[in-house]
């Protein structure tokens, strides 16, 4: 089988390197990092022929590519741009989820020309506030504020267009949620839905939770705390009724499903769905999945996830620690050379049960060395037969590799892992 992926980022590294164990991948536009069996193209999609295209980010699929695709009668793994509207609008999701019955924060929209009200309705609840761009803006249109005054002034900016442009013009205010993350992705074939193994992902740019929202500055899988009959009660409370929704809205989704969710003291509560792999969250669930993916995802897109065989996963766990550019998330730079990996953009550190997934990298020459040409640069994951292995060769990995002002996070999956440091605070 010939597999297209269609993206350039860490996320779309981990699928074609998962794919590749039993099919022949091809990724475009693709990135240096990415190296044999993995084919890059230099082609626009138009003019890759293979028998199943997965499309990696959101852009493409709120833009209507697999719509595109499946009118030329190719099997997509991803959703049309009526179903990708669910990322591509906060507020479209917001709607669904009532519909739904799905329970989430306490909300209200508003548009450019409700600066007044959006300020007022900030008084309304207790801080703290969750202001959210309404369109795409990379995983960074989140602010979760602490005061009112920087709740008032987000919100101000944001409407205006000065902080997003028209991402912005349009905001969800939500109650801040509190207690512990977990990521979902859920396959779905337009009828059934088959969740993968939970993880958690780090949006902070800084140890502890401090700082902005990135689009993720690391991971690990399992989650320990979430057992089955956990996952169970998230599919039976967040997944299978919007999935029915979408039924009812004759809206033929076939693609991942990502579900973000809070387990708070009030039970589970949907902060936001995604219309595609996670990222970083691909980067550690995919390398513990001990089944075949390009079969398992074949069926995603003919409608046949119950002929598939269920997914299987490995004993084992895996960590992602992000490496990014300086300045990043508000303006990385780019073209810092990047010194501790090897000539195919593996770590020189050579750890056991390491892989190193490009997200943010370029090479003027084939041979030549990798500089950073993103805000992530790199995520490099470890898969080892316990959390705490896991983590220590993740960091072992990382260790060597650097670049002027490279940043990354010292506590993914400290907690979970036992490692003693200090719990999260995660409000989202």
């Amino acid at each position: 089988m010939r597999v297209c992926v269609v993206g350039s980022g860490g996320r779309e590294h981990a699928l074609a390197h998962t794919l590749a164990r039993t099919a022949d991948v091809v990724v475009t536009p693709g990135n240096p990092g990415m190296a044999p069996p993995i084919t890059v193209a230099d082609a626009h999609v138009d003019d890759v022929e293979a028998d199943l295209y997965v499309i990696g980010p959101e852009a493409p699929l709120v833009a209507g590519l697999a719509d595109t695709l499946r009118a030329r009668g190719k099997p997509v793994v991803g959703p049309g741009a009526d179903g990708a509207l669910l990322e591509g609008s906060k507020a479209f999701m917001k709607e669904v989820l009532g519909a739904a019955g799905v329970p989430t924060a306490r909300f209200a929209t508003f548009d450019a020309l409700q600066t007044k009200e959006a300020c007022a309705y900030l008084e309304t609840m207790p801080g703290p506030w969750v202001i959210k761009t309404d369109g795409l803006a990379a995983g960074k249109g989140v602010l979760v504020a602490r005061t009112i005054e920087d709740a008032r002034a987000d919100v101000t900016a944001k409407l205006s267009g000065a902080a997003f442009g028209d991402a912005g013009r349009h905001v969800v205010i939500e109650e801040g949620l509190v207690g512990e993350e977990c990521s979902l992705l859920v396959l779905c074939d337009g009828t059934r839905a088959v969740p993968l193994v939970p993880a958690q992902d780090f949006k902070r740019i800084g140890d502890g939770d401090k700082g902005p929202n990135t689009g993720g500055m690391g991971a690990y899988a399992p989650m320990p705390q979430v057992r089955a009959a956990d996952v169970d009660r998230l599919m039976d409370t967040a997944v299978l009724p919007l999935v029915e929704e979408l039924r009812r809205r004759d809206i033929d989704y076939r693609g991942v499903l990502y579900a973000g969710l809070m387990l708070t003291d009030e039970g589970p509560k949907v902060i936001e769905y995604n219309v595609r792999f996670g990222d970083p969250e691909t980067q550690v669930v995919l390398p513990l999945l001990a089944s075949d993916a390009a079969a398992l995802l074949l069926a995603v897109a003919n409608g046949a996830l119950d002929e598939a065989d269920p997914p299987a996963f490995a004993d084992a766990a895996a960590v992602c620690v992000v490496l990014a550019s300086a300045g990043y998330p508000e303006s990385p730079r780019l073209g810092d050379e990047i010194e501790g990996l090897r000539a195919d953009g593996q770590s020189i550190a050579d750890v056991a049960g390491a892989t190193v997934f490009h997200a943010g990298t370029g090479r003027h020459s084939a041979d030549g060395p990798f500089h950073t040409a993103g805000g992530r640069v790199l995520g490099v994951t470890a898969v080892a037969p316990t959390l705490a292995e896991a983590r220590e060769r993740a960091y072992a990995a990382a260790a060597p590799i650097e670049w002027e002002g490279m940043q990354l996070r010292h506590d993914i999956a400290a907690q979970a892992a036992g490692a003693g440091v200090a719990a999260r605070e995660p409000v989202r």
